[in-house]
């Protein structure tokens, strides 16, 4: 969202959580904001109210009191500076700032889950110490407020305190924002005080800066805010009227002090709490169908491109699964459905694990197997490999087949001739129903595949299509006698492998598979890791940016030239 704001035409972003209430005195501050001379970036707090006697109008335009009579803005701020708790380690705060061609600091926004903790404090972390913008707090002119403990149990324990401890005992969503926390950026080094920095007051309707630690104010319109940015502030004023609206301001107004630095750690152990069992109910369309993909470390971006690509068409019932611990890591880093199969192969080679490899061999392989416990439990199955681009959503055709087919990509690669000839069943691609013929017929891939020396792929089509494909049926289909599956062979139109009429060699591949209809198209048929990533990223079927860690938009200005 903070990448995005970068491509919306307006003077200035607003960033706030959707729960949080907001008064006028808001747009006044943006308004004075706006006017200042240099580059800036401010923040508010929000506090946390467990009681708030008040409602709008019909109109929205007014509050009212319980009695019915129209409360102002003052009322309302009175109001608030009694009743309320700060948890600043929740990320419920305002962020904005303005447009302009200045960064708001410097690197990169780590992939956090935003609502999940820390992400805004990291930002305010990384604009103080990168030094481009003016940057002040807020929270003294802006009002807001989000309600929470709406049962009304109060707490002995301090905000602070509260915070802190609940942090801790959350999630994995919260503990790999902390992780991410300390990786990037300074937050880890050089964490900031907010009580530390400059604020925003305003006595006797006139906006002032105000320094921490005494009673200093400055007014922007006695000079410029260079001195401001840089910490030093000349020609103060100490009228004694000023100091005691001050004073007044500060008192009303609480301490604020957050400070979050002692409290992350690079080092903790990210592990999602979840198993397959247990994420595949969580994950599962209505339908009961997953999506699966299998990855190792050597295959992250094609992952990460992969999920992009699928989010971009709203397909959600994805799972992954980690065939080593560092894609794992990545994995739950960027928020997706993981988990670890304890089975897998180990010592999976980073470069050299492309077809025909002993690497490859055994990577199918678990493939085959995870696809038949899934099939156990109840759950269909479309077995994607991350190589795949998918132009459309291809779940609702292959659903269509029914029970006991098993819809499978052709990996023939003449253009005409039967498309189910020997070994070309490719296990790269498939949609398998939960249904007992099929979990059969699967039970004696997985067999078969174990005591070959050659990947699954062979072994799906000798087991299901007969050595020498004694079992086919006419020239897309075949039939698996012994528990009645049967294997259906998909149209190369709409599901072409990387053989099929020249598609990758096309000048424009994604407007001539889109032209033919494609659901999908297959970056196999060549050899090496490295071949496809080039391939796949010279034809602009690539979603992801490795450098932001950021699923690629419409909108989004990021070049991909990191393969090319």
């Amino acid at each position: 969202m903070v990448a995005r704001s970068w491509t919306i035409s307006s003077d200035i972003s607003v960033f706030i959580d959707p729960e949080t209430i907001l008064l006028r005195d808001f747009l006044s501050t943006l308004s004075y904001a706006h006017e200042l001379d240099h580059d800036w970036f401010l923040f508010a707090l929000s506090r946390g109210v467990s009681y708030f006697p008040f409602h709008l109008d019909q109109a929205g335009r007014n509050w009212l009191g319980e009695d019915g009579r129209v409360i102002n803005l003052l009322k309302l701020q009175e109001f608030l500076s009694v009743n309320w708790q700060l948890h600043c380690f929740e990320g419920r705060m305002l962020m904005a700032w303005s447009n302009s061609e200045v960064p708001l600091h410097m690197g990169i926004l780590p992939p956090f889950l935003y609502g999940k903790g820390l992400h805004n404090n990291w930002v305010i972390n990384e604009v103080l110490h990168s030094n481009f913008r003016f940057l002040f707090d807020a929270s003294r002119t802006v009002s807001n407020f989000y309600l929470f403990d709406l049962d009304g149990h109060e707490s002995d324990r301090s905000a602070k305190e509260t915070a802190i401890q609940e942090i801790e005992m959350r999630g994995w969503e919260y503990s790999g924002n902390r992780h991410l926390g300390s990786l990037y950026g300074q937050l880890y080094f050089r964490g900031a005080n907010f009580t530390s920095l400059v604020k925003l007051v305003k006595c006797d309707g006139k906006f002032m800066f105000s320094s921490t630690g005494e009673n200093v104010v400055c007014s922007t319109g006695q000079q410029g805010l260079h001195s401001l940015w840089k910490g030093k502030l000349i020609n103060s004023m100490r009228e004694n009227e000023i100091v005691d609206c001050l004073s007044d301001v500060k008192s009303h107004a609480g301490v604020i002090n957050c400070s979050i630095m002692n409290h992350l750690n690079h080092s903790v152990e990210l592990h999602l709490p979840y198993s397959m069992e247990s994420l595949l109910p969580i994950v599962a369309d209505r339908n009961k169908t997953i999506v699966l993909a299998v990855a190792g470390y050597s295959y992250k971006d094609m992952l990460m491109s992969w999920v992009c690509r699928l989010r971009g068409l709203l397909i959600t019932n994805f799972l992954i699964c980690a065939l080593d611990d560092d894609i794992y890591k990545l994995s739950v880093l960027q928020g997706l459905p993981v988990f670890r199969d304890p089975l897998a192969p180990s010592n999976i080679s980073f470069n050299d694990c492309h077809f025909g490899t002993k690497c490859f061999q055994k990577v199918t392989k678990t493939k085959s197997r995870l696809v038949l416990q899934i099939l156990k439990l109840g759950y269909n199955v479309l077995l994607s490999d991350v190589d795949i681009y998918w132009f459309r959503n291809p779940i609702p055709l292959l659903q269509s087949f029914g029970p006991a087919v098993l819809a499978a990509q052709s990996d023939e690669f003449n253009a005409t001739g039967p498309i189910n000839l020997p070994r070309r069943l490719n296990s790269g691609f498939y949609f398998a129903h939960s249904d007992n013929s099929t979990i059969a017929a699967m039970e004696k891939v997985v067999m078969h595949a174990l005591t070959s020396g050659l990947s699954e792929q062979p072994s799906f089509y000798d087991t299901l299509c007969g050595e020498n494909g004694s079992n086919r049926v006419g020239y897309n289909k075949c039939w698996e006698p012994e528990t009645n599956l049967t294997v259906h062979f998909l149209n190369r139109d709409l599901f072409p492998n990387g053989a099929y009429q020249g598609l990758w060699g096309k000048r424009n591949v994604k407007a001539a598979c889109i032209k033919k209809d494609c659901y999908i198209l297959h970056n196999n048929w060549i050899s090496g890791r490295m071949k496809k990533l080039v391939r796949q990223v010279s034809a602009g079927l690539w979603d992801y940016d490795i450098s932001s860690r950021m699923c690629l938009q419409s909108w989004h200005k990021t070049k991909v030239e990191s393969y090319v």
